[in-house]
């Protein structure tokens, strides 16, 4: 694992245990997906959630940067975001 992916997921890993959740204990699923959102930001200049569609409107689009504005409600409801990356 990179350095970048390292330490985005160590980010990630923190954040969810300030806000009572944790990541995907499957490692390298998590790993793909922190990949995806260094890609993504890499190309669009955020990390947009890589589950969600760019409209290419950044007022629109700001709500999908990751973390999500979704993924709080979509823990609460489901026991996961909808790209997997935290669960409860």
């Amino acid at each position: 694992m990179d350095k970048q992916v390292q330490k985005l997921t160590q980010e990630y890993e923190e954040y969810a245990k300030k806000n009572g959740f944790k990541l995907n204990p499957n490692k390298k699923l998590v790993e793909n997906i922190i990949k995806m959102l260094l890609k993504k930001e890499q190309e669009h200049g955020e990390k947009y959630c890589p589950c969600r569609r760019l409209t290419q409107n950044k007022d629109k689009d700001k709500n999908i940067i990751c973390p999500c504005i979704y993924h709080l409600n979509e823990i609460k409801d489901q026991g996961h975001c909808h790209c997997l990356l935290f669960v409860k």
